[in-house]
C-alpha cells in the first residue's frame, strides 16, 4: 500500500484546443511534471494548434510544437478531478463530483505573438496559483 496521495488530474477546456486550453497544460506539465494528470481538449477542435501559441510558449522553453488539438470527450471530464473552461459555455459537459473553474483569458485565435504574450504569462500565474492549491509539493 502506497502512503503517497493520489495524483490530481486536471482537464483544461476550450473551444477549438488550440490556445488557451493548449497553453495552460504545457504550463501544468511542465511546472508540475509528472505529479499532476494533465489533459487539455476542444468542443470544437481546431486542426492545428495556433502558431503564434507555439512561438510565444517557444520563448521560454516550452515546446507544443507536437501537439494536436483533441476532441472532448465525456470521458475525459469523468476521468479529471479539476475541469478548467476557457470560454467553451454550456458545450462542456458537467458532472457531479467535479471541481469547476472558468478562466476568463482573451482569446488568441487570429492574433500575433505580441498580443499572445501577455495571455501566456496570465496563464502560467494562474497555474501556478492551481498547482499550489493542489498539489502544494509539485512545484518544481
Amino acid at each position: 500500500m502506497s502512503d503517497t496521495p493520489q495524483q490530481p488530474s486536471v482537464l483544461f477546456v476550450c473551444v477549438h484546443n488550440a490556445g488557451r486550453s493548449q497553453m495552460a497544460a504545457a504550463f501544468l506539465t511542465h511546472l508540475a511534471g509528472n505529479r499532476v494528470q494533465v489533459r487539455s481538449a476542444g468542443s470544437a477542435p481546431a486542426d492545428t494548434v495556433n502558431p503564434a501559441v507555439v512561438e510565444a510558449l517557444g520563448e521560454i522553453g516550452i515546446d507544443i510544437s507536437a501537439e494536436v488539438p483533441k476532441v472532448l470527450t465525456v470521458e475525459a471530464v469523468q476521468a479529471s478531478d479539476v475541469v478548467i473552461t476557457m470560454g467553451c459555455g454550456d458545450t462542456c459537459p458537467a458532472f457531479p463530483g467535479k471541481r469547476y473553474l472558468d478562466w476568463q483569458l482573451s482569446d488568441p485565435a487570429g492574433q500575433g505573438v505580441d498580443a499572445v504574450r501577455p495571455i501566456r504569462d496570465e496563464i502560467e500565474q494562474r497555474i501556478l496559483a492551481l498547482i499550489d492549491d493542489i498539489a502544494p509539493t509539485a512545484r518544481a
